[in-house]
């Protein structure tokens, strides 16, 4: 593992700024939370700056920077349906993130087929589990023991309910545990029982590249959403790709401007996809902040981003094996490179005797690290990997002034570097071994208005 910056650290913005440690002092900050979000490429800040005086009303408008608006508005749709090799008939959407692109797309879904039997998976994320919970009868393909989705049971229920899954809701990559799904057989099961399948792509999208494929093919996907803020142009927009003719047959989720053909007292006459359902003044900013993204990526070559990231996360996980009382979640033993290679770049983990809250808090005061703690909005699933029964969750429910288990995350993007990691494995190494005195040190900390609290 090379040790001096990557090619792809200059891309991106901030890597190298300083943030307050405890006790006094800066250090440099690391940032382990990219699947949350992820800091601006440099080519998207500069896009913007670059663009904002030509900021104009999109659509209808006919003064010349309305115009230049509109355009660009339109050929990000065209960049995006190139950037994951969606199919000609297929419509791109833009909504606010990938949680928004979910309910849209359960929302026309209702319309289209309410009586369709929805299956999620366990090891979703909420935004893909919550919007699939009303009007239609859900259930959940199972995890295997190791926290792997288990393409047999997706089969056997496929098999079981006999033609009337009309979706397999499915995450691109876990999280929570980084997993890959293999979209292709997940694909072909789907379409050989007579279901579609959408992909949550959110901690897919900058991590490898995403093929749709032409509806003709066995491996297709019919519906895909990501978010740009989590490929590294945070300014709120978000992407929903699906058949052109199933978003042509309801009505939209948001009413209102810009959705609409011609409006009257007596009759509303909605516009064709997709700006029936992009109601509202349209986010050209977000838009010009996530070409200039797909455009950064595309020139850094996705397969080459996957490789290094790939190889951060093996030597993370290499080196956090070693640590005493620390627990990885979903690295079964048996696991070799090729399965590594089936991998998004961040891993979960405990240790014993810190709590995740605690363990996240003294990362950052003593080294500026940033991760997250908790069940990363993926609560099924972390409870699963954690054990905790129906009764133990009852019992966190209803006493809201305990803490609930969770784990610590870290999540890697392309411009991290294995001397960061060295840092917080020397670091977590260093807790491990005597936890106490950091437990005390952070618990004494922890008074009112104290920014590590």
């Amino acid at each position: 593992m090379p040790r001096a910056d990557n090619d792809f650290r200059r891309l991106v913005a901030g890597v190298n700024l300083k943030v307050p440690i405890a006790g006094g002092g800066t250090a440099t900050a690391i940032n382990f939370d990219n699947a949350a979000t992820t800091p601006p490429f440099h080519a998207v800040m500069n896009r913007i700056v670059d663009f904002a005086p030509w900021y104009s009303s999109v659509h209808r408008g006919k003064g010349y920077k309305s115009v230049l608006s509109s355009d660009l508005y339109e050929k990000a749709r065209e960049m995006v349906h190139e950037f994951i090799g969606a199919d000609p008939s297929q419509v791109v959407i833009f909504t606010k993130n990938t949680t928004e692109s979910a309910n849209l797309l359960a929302h026309v879904l209702r319309a289209i087929r309410p009586e369709q039997i929805i299956l999620s998976t366990e090891m979703e994320h909420l935004a893909n589990d919550l919007p699939w919970r009303t009007g239609f009868k859900t259930d959940y393909v199972r995890v295997d023991s190791d926290g792997r989705l288990s393409l047999p049971n997706l089969e056997a229920k496929l098999r079981a309910y006999q033609g009337k899954v009309g979706l397999v809701a499915v995450s691109g990559a876990s999280n929570v545990t980084g997993y890959m799904n293999p979209l292709s057989q997940i694909a072909r099961t789907a379409h050989r029982h007579g279901a579609k399948i959408f992909v949550d792509a959110a901690q897919l999208a900058s991590h490898a590249p995403i093929d749709m494929k032409p509806v003709n093919s066995p491996d297709h996907i019919d519906y895909l959403a990501f978010s740009a803020h989590k490929m590294y142009a945070p300014f709120g927009i978000g992407v929903l790709i699906g058949p052109m003719e199933d978003f042509t047959q309801t009505e939209p989720l948001l009413a209102g401007g810009g959705a609409v053909g011609l409006v009257s007292r007596q009759f509303v006459e909605w516009g064709p996809p997709p700006a029936r359902h992009e109601a509202g003044t349209p986010n050209i900013i977000g838009l010009v902040a996530l070409t200039a993204a797909i455009a950064t990526l595309n020139s850094s070559d996705l397969r080459s981003v996957h490789a290094y990231e790939n190889g951060l996360i093996r030597y993370a996980i290499n080196g956090m094996k070693a640590i005493p009382g620390l627990t990885l979640y979903c690295i079964p033993d048996q696991e070799q490179s090729e399965v590594e290679d089936n991998r998004v770049s961040l891993i979960s983990f405990s240790l014993k005797e810190v709590s995740h809250g605690l363990l996240a808090e003294i990362l950052s005061g003593e080294a500026g690290i940033a991760v997250r703690n908790g069940l990363f909005c993926a609560h099924p699933y972390v409870e699963k990997l954690l054990g905790l029964t129906q009764q133990e969750l009852e019992y966190y429910h209803a006493h809201e002034d305990i803490v609930v288990p969770g784990l610590v995350r870290i999540s890697f993007g392309l411009y991290n570097t294995s001397r960061e990691v060295d840092i917080f494995i020397d670091l977590l190494t260093r807790i491990a071994r005597n936890p106490r005195r950091y437990i005390e040190k952070y618990t004494q900390r922890c008074m009112p208005g104290n920014v590590y609290c």
